[in-house]
């Protein structure tokens, strides 16, 4: 029983790392690469199980692909392999990102949650206001209509995925300067008077297999009803270390990145001195990053629950847009 259910999960993950539908003799092949020897029958047979399960989707000849019960299945067989997962993750979509900052063309790492298009549409005002604020990572969104995939997440019927770009973005961007960038922890950011004051949770990238701000969104820690109308609330922001020779070329890349709507950094520090109170290594210079989630959190804030993946995918970055045009793009899926 071990071993089939575990050959199963080896048929969902290969479902899982493909953007297309896969057939019972493609995933064969593709099993076989990976060291697992399983007949094209017994994965039919897999599938069959599967597909009554709900957690793949049969799209005729052309094969299945994995649904998101069957994505939701991965996730918690796999816990407890995933010690270290988001610290892993955070390195793998930082190596394979090609946006490039001179011809503006690429990739990003985004963010997505998915909530009713008419639930997005009463919220925009305070979305707007995180954005105008300063406190979202740049000034882009977009929006991905149901169906539509976005690395391994497909938005659900009836919803709409709301991406932002991810702070990850700022360590892909970064290191095709030759700049390594070592992501610490996500944590929260207390606010006064619109002004970063300090760190007053923290969690470490490489202790966790959820990206932090989730957890402090769901949790209710956050604050940025607050921060939005008062100056004074908690917001997410991340930390980061850079090589503190590099600082001048960090501070130049980012006002470029400012002027394209994905500036992000909420500070940069000194080599080798204590940003907000955090000890920085030798050789080394601090840099806050602000969190990827934020708008969305002040939806969570109203009291409606919204699912939200951090390091959700990468997209075209043609295909983001200026925040203010939420409302409008926003109109055909209502």
């Amino acid at each position: 029983m071990a071993k089939k259910q575990n050959n199963k999960i080896a048929v969902l993950n290969a479902l899982k790392n493909s953007s297309v539908p896969l057939t019972s003799s493609k995933i064969e092949e593709l099993l076989k690469n990976s060291g697992y020897y399983i007949s094209e029958r017994t994965i039919r047979i897999y599938l069959k199980e599967l597909d009554d399960q709900g957690l793949i989707k049969t799209y005729g000849k052309k094969g299945r692909i994995i649904t998101p019960q069957g994505l939701d299945e991965l996730s918690v067989t796999n816990i407890v392999e995933k010690i270290g997962f988001l610290s892993a993750k955070i390195d793998q979509m930082t190596y394979k990102m090609n946006f490039n900052l001179k011809n503006r063309t690429g990739k990003v790492v985004v963010n997505t949650s998915f909530l009713r298009p008419r639930l997005l549409y009463k919220h925009l005002d305070n979305i707007y206001k995180v954005f105008d604020k300063g406190f979202a990572m740049g000034k882009l969104a977009c929006l991905i209509g149901q169906g539509e995939r976005i690395g391994n997440i497909i938005v659900p019927k009836g919803m709409v995925g709301f991406t932002t770009v991810c702070s990850i973005t700022l360590n892909g961007i970064i290191l095709k300067y030759g700049i390594p960038t070592n992501s610490k922890f996500g944590g929260l950011m207390e606010m006064k008077k619109g002004e970063p004051h300090r760190f007053v949770e923290l969690i470490n990238y490489d202790g966790t297999t959820i990206d932090p701000l989730e957890v402090f969104i769901r949790s209710g820690m956050t604050d940025y009803l607050g921060a939005i109308t008062t100056g004074n609330g908690r917001i997410g922001a991340s930390f980061r270390e850079i090589p503190s020779d590099s600082r001048n070329t960090v501070e130049q890349i980012d006002k470029e990145l400012t002027k394209i709507g994905l500036g992000g950094f909420m500070r940069i520090g000194l080599p080798a001195q204590p940003l907000f109170d955090i000890p920085v290594n030798e050789g080394r210079a601090g840099a806050v990053v602000i969190g990827g989630l934020n708008p969305i959190a002040v939806v969570e804030e109203s009291g409606r629950r919204v699912l939200s993946k951090a390091l959700s995918g990468s997209i075209e970055f043609e295909r983001l847009h200026h925040f203010e045009l939420l409302g409008q793009n926003l109109k055909k899926f209502l």
